[in-house]
């Protein structure tokens, strides 16, 4: 991908108060840097604002999450570290209750030419309770909420949590787009 492409793929990416864009050059790999693409635009993208009083206090993620396993871009692979064991999710601060696990997926057919989008709410209600997406910002009935890529992006709908807690969207596409259409063998080219 050449430089003004990336650049405007990124665009999704907002600087932290008072910050400019990271330049496109900063994006681009450096011999015998195997960091991935995804890792990179994250990491030249200032996302929390170092003129903010508390910023000092707040734990370096690196450092929080050390002791994790990694997806392919590098980022924390919270599934992974669920079903491992090494956190520990809670239903109330104080661990009293039981998490309501539902087994259920939903396909999202609406999705133009890319696979169909697989919604597993197994894998989100190991630690999210129901409340935390719905009603709001997801109606819960089929159908009922037109969700874009451009607003998870902007950090609407999914997007509350991807691509700033949970794995990065915008380079993981398979993730979510994982059911082949009845008609296409596979993901677009």
């Amino acid at each position: 991908m050449d430089r003004p492409a990336l650049a405007s793929s990124l665009a999704f990416l907002r600087p932290a108060a008072g910050q400019n864009a990271p330049p496109a050059e900063s994006l681009e790999p450096v011999p015998g840097d195997s960091t991935p693409q995804a890792r990179r635009a994250i990491d030249a993208s200032p996302l929390l604002d170092p003129g903010n009083p508390d910023y000092g206090r707040l734990q370096n993620i690196g450092e929080a999450t050390r002791h994790m396993p990694y997806d392919a871009n590098r980022f924390p692979d919270w599934m992974k570290a669920l079903n491992q064991g090494l956190i520990k999710p809670r239903s109330s601060l104080s661990g009293n209750e039981t998490m309501e696990v539902l087994d259920l997926d939903i396909i999202m057919r609406n999705t133009k030419e890319m696979p169909y989008v697989r919604f597993p709410h197994k894998s989100h209600t190991l630690w999210l309770a129901c409340s935390n997406c719905h009603p709001a910002p997801f109606k819960p009935q089929t159908g009922s909420t037109s969700i874009r890529m451009a607003d998870i992006f902007r950090g609407q709908y999914c997007g509350m949590c991807h691509d700033r807690v949970a794995f990065i969207t915008f380079f993981s596409c398979q993730r979510c787009h994982s059911v082949p259409q009845p008609d296409r063998a596979g993901p677009p080219h």
